[in-house]
């Protein structure tokens, strides 16, 4: 419910600052402000209670309940995503006046499990069947041998991943799986997510609220329900994408570069929401219509003609769904095996039942390839939604300030291209911002938080920042907005390219900043002007005796980029400076790292 001057006792200037400051507020922080204002309207009491007691108070018992048992919500979250359905899931219940406890996993205290009555677990997967860094602690307790029996416990999971990779919702899987050993009744059956997880997360919050009110949502549930979704929903989304015009679309490598990365700043004047360093900006792609066209010429079919997009009806034009809706760049294990049964082909039958066989086709290739190699018997454009997932958007990191340009949003991007399967390839959203949008233009975006990836803004912690390549956008994004500020003190970068005279990004601005003293120092590996490859990681080895000095004087660590292999071989060597310099054992370093994580003073955006 927005305020008013006809529901509240606020005149209409400060209704609409308090609009504007509670629907950028998380679920804890209202609850938190609620105790908080509770707290100062007691003159008297028998205890002296802090706000922060008076906001669990507030959180966990309200006013009046809807339910005797306690619900215990916990997030593992590495971008964000996990953490906001969890908020949304805890403000739902809340409104429906449920006892709720929200908490990340690694501030959830291990020993309290046995006391838990509800528990919902929502938890994105992270690499290769990981679980995320918030959530490796509570993983590791619940698979070990001090987890408690569970049998008085009712749960559910809510797992996010990406279906194109190997361990899908792996880490969800495994939080159900093990529950469920350990004694608890599953109240109701784990969803799994894609990356277009929307509509089944909030299918997942229905069928929950169902359950624990033991019966089907009445219209008074439904339309309060709806009423917390609308407000807590932000201005600009995915079904909601703000028209960005772009200012500036610059090449930053040089001639003779192997590299395109692109420097997009876009306008940003009337978006109303503020952003901070590590924040995202999610842009909605578009395929590219000439790989539309082809796909339609290769079918023979009617471009015009509409058809459905999914379960509910929903409908568009056959090139509209080809070019805006549908992923057709990328093959999944779901896909060929959704495809397998309405191709009525028996080759590609028979190859789905070999998961090898999978994972090496689709690798590089795309629906094109599949409807050559697989020709479909009958194929009917109306059956499009039942194997083809919607085109997810895709995040970048922020290159810029909102203190420096509040109207302005700045983003780097990389241009993939690749050649496979004898065809040329292109990424979806880089090549459409580097090649297909021109200055004048608009982009549909965004702004998504980042609540894993969040600066110091002190003149006393030292902070370390780890960006190879586009990796080291959102730590240009934080020295401008501490330009702005005023602060100095320490700051170090390690970043990395190929080669120094043309790939060296934003290498002015670096330089003026160490001129400044808002940089305090730079450790640049360019890995083709030697004759060996020379990395981050080497450079934080070779300055191994500082690094530790460092660490040790309380350093925030924050890394961006490569998940694969630059981020494992970082997180190696910053291993490896504990180990030399701390004289400490493989096990101690890992156990120092986790504190650092669980401390929020190593924080990571990889992907």
């Amino acid at each position: 419910m927005n305020l008013s001057v006809i529901n509240s006792p606020f005149d209409e200037n400060q209704a609409t600052q308090l609009n504007q400051i509670i629907q950028n507020l998380t679920i804890e922080q209202q609850v938190w402000l609620s105790g908080y204002l509770t707290a100062n309207l007691q003159s008297v009491t028998t205890k002296q209670e802090t706000p922060s007691e008076v906001a669990q108070f507030v959180l966990n018992k309200g006013t009046s309940s809807n339910s005797d048992r306690h619900i215990t919500v916990l997030y593992g979250s590495e971008t964000g995503n996990a953490q906001g359905l969890a908020e949304k899931l805890a403000d739902r219940l809340v409104e429906l006046n449920f006892n709720v406890q929200l908490n990340a996993m690694s501030d959830f205290k291990t020993k309290e499990l046995k006391k838990v009555e509800d528990l919902f677990v929502i938890s994105s997967t992270h690499g290769e069947g990981n679980p995320p860094d918030n959530a490796i602690s509570f993983h590791e307790f619940l698979h070990g041998r001090k987890a408690p029996n569970l049998a008085d416990v009712r749960f559910s999971v809510l797992s996010l991943g990406d279906a194109s990779y190997e361990f899908f919702c792996q880490t969800g899987k495994e939080f159900d799986s093990r529950l469920e050993a350990l004694g608890g009744a599953r109240l109701v059956e784990r969803r799994d997510c894609d990356l277009d997880y929307d509509d089944v997360a909030e299918s997942w919050m229905d069928h929950i609220i169902e359950q624990l009110s033991d019966k089907s949502l009445s219209e008074e549930t439904a339309s309060t329900t709806n009423e917390v979704q609308l407000t807590n929903d932000k201005h600009y989304s995915k079904s909601q994408p703000y028209k960005a015009e772009i200012l500036e679309n610059i090449n930053l490598n040089g001639r003779g570069s192997n590299k395109e990365v692109r420097h997009i700043e876009l306008q940003f004047e009337d978006y109303g929401e503020a952003y901070e360093p590590g924040d995202c900006l999610v842009v909605i792609p578009e395929n590219d219509e000439k790989l539309v066209d082809r796909l339609l010429e290769i079918l023979n079919w009617d471009a015009q003609i509409d058809i459905p997009i999914n379960e509910k009806g929903d409908v568009l034009t056959l090139k509209n769904a080809l070019q805006h809706h549908f992923e057709i760049t990328k093959l999944t294990k779901t896909l060929l095996q959704k495809a397998a049964e309405l191709f009525d082909n028996s080759d590609l039958s028979e190859h789905v039942l070999d998961y090898e066989w999978i994972k090496s086709y689709i690798y590089g290739r795309d629906l094109i390839d599949l409807i050559q190699d697989f020709q479909p018997k009958a194929l009917a454009p109306e059956v499009l939604y039942q194997f083809l997932r919607k085109l997810p958007p895709r995040e970048y990191s922020i290159a810029s300030s909102y203190e420096a340009n509040p109207d302005e949003v700045h983003i780097t991007v990389g241009a993939v291209r690749y050649y496979s399967h004898q065809r040329e390839r292109q990424g979806v959203c880089s090549i459409q911002l580097a090649e297909r949008l021109e200055a004048g233009e608009s982009a549909s975006v965004y702004l998504k938080k980042n609540p894993n990836f969040k600066f110091p803004f002190d003149e006393a912690t030292p902070v370390i920042m780890i960006g190879p390549g586009t990796g080291v956008a959102p730590f240009r994004s934080y020295l401008q907005e501490r330009e702005e500020l005023g602060l100095n003190g320490q700051t170090w970068l390690f970043f990395g390219e190929q080669h120094f005279t043309t790939d060296f990004l934003y290498q002015t601005e670096w330089q003026d900043w160490l001129k400044t003293g808002v940089l305090s120092k730079i450790d640049l590996a360019f890995s083709r002007d030697t004759n060996e490859k020379v990395y981050v990681q080497h450079k934080i080895e070779e300055q191994s005796e500082a690094f530790y000095e460092w660490l040790i004087n309380g350093a925030a660590l924050y890394v961006c980029g490569d998940e694969q292999y630059m981020a494992k071989d970082v997180h190696e060597a910053i291993h490896n400076v504990l180990v030399k310099e701390g004289n400490m054992s493989d096990e101690e370093a890992e156990v120092y790292l986790t504190q650092m994580k669980q401390d929020k003073r190593y924080q990571r955006d990889v992907y």
